[in-house]
């Protein structure tokens, strides 16, 4: 289990770290995505824009390295719950909204399999909870500490 564990968390990390890296210095158009949405308020998606990317790249180091994995992966599993919430809204509602997953040069439009993905990979965070730590993960050594 510690093995399948530690390999989802270096996928569903890193994951994020990309995810996050390619947003880096891109809020105006991450702002622009998430406004597509049409579900926050105007006065949060700038500030969200601005801190979205940077959360999600601590986040996955956190989880690559193993330390307050259980608490990371229940917050990943919730962030991911809101992105693929997110998504089924703009396509129930037909709103054509740019996904903006990936950071600018990501043009897919929301739809039912991204919504599908966000989803899984909620799942994928709440195993993760559950089967925290896992193998090579930094809790174990300050617990043993």
């Amino acid at each position: 289990m510690d093995g399948f564990v530690f390999a989802g968390r270096l996928i569903l990390g890193g994951l994020l770290v990309v995810a996050g890296g390619l947003k880096v210095g891109h809020a105006g158009e991450l702002a622009s995505a998430i406004a597509g949405f049409r579900l926050l308020p105007a006065g949060v998606i700038g500030p969200l824009a601005l801190a979205l990317p940077y959360v999600e790249i601590l986040l996955g180091l956190y989880l690559v390295a193993g330390l307050f994995t259980r608490t990371v992966a229940i917050v990943i599993a919730i962030q991911f719950a809101l992105y693929g919430a997110a998504i089924a809204s703009a396509v129930v509602r037909h709103i054509p909204a740019a996904c903006g997953c990936f950071g600018p040069n990501d043009t897919s439009v929301a739809d039912w399999p991204h919504a599908g993905f966000d989803f899984a990979l909620a799942a994928a965070g709440a195993l993760l909870a559950w089967g925290a730590p896992g193998a090579l993960a930094l809790d174990r050594r300050l617990r043993s500490a």
